[in-house]
């Protein structure tokens, strides 16, 4: 038997400007996800929890929080993009549709530009547009983030003991 090392992500060496990674991962959102979300954050807006409020907007019904939407396609990303990296911020972030539960969200990711660590010679800083869309194609965000990334020979190695391999 031979065992296969899995996907340990990019490396700062991996991007180049205007690369586009579609994100494999959509995810559906529940009820549960945007009501869960609402009571962490302590979003007290009744549009996102409340039925008989919802039904009075311009939407009649509830909306999904726009902050779980930024969360949630910023993780759609991780693995094609910041699995070796840090956040350093999120930028014009653009929210030109709602977003519904039951709307499934796919995205993707621009590689917009990069360059050397000024202060950490064994990361680089990495420019991306990521855009999420939902299940009909129609844009629900759009944001710019910026992200701190290992070189290949600085990525941080996860140790497991393994029963297939008994270290």
């Amino acid at each position: 038997m031979q065992i296969k090392e899995g996907w340990r992500g990019r490396a700062f060496e991996d991007f180049e400007i205007g690369d586009i990674y579609q994100h494999p991962l959509g995810r559906t959102i529940t009820a549960t996800d945007n009501v869960w979300f609402t009571l962490l954050t302590v979003n007290s807006n009744p549009i996102h929890f409340d039925e008989a409020y919802a039904q009075q907007t311009e939407f009649k019904r509830l909306l999904v929080d726009s902050t779980f939407t930024l969360a949630l396609v910023t993780g759609l990303s991780v693995s094609d993009i910041s699995l070796n990296a840090v956040n350093l911020g999120w930028d014009e972030v653009r929210l030109p549709n709602p977003v519904f539960v039951g709307d499934t969200i796919h995205a993707y990711s621009e590689v917009l530009n990069k360059r050397e660590s000024k202060s950490r010679p064994h990361m680089g800083i990495v420019f991306f547009k990521t855009t999420g869309f939902n299940q009909e194609g129609a844009v629900v965000v759009e944001y710019k983030r910026t992200i701190l990334v290992y070189r290949r020979a600085h990525i941080p190695k996860v140790e497991v003991k393994s029963p297939l391999t008994g270290i």
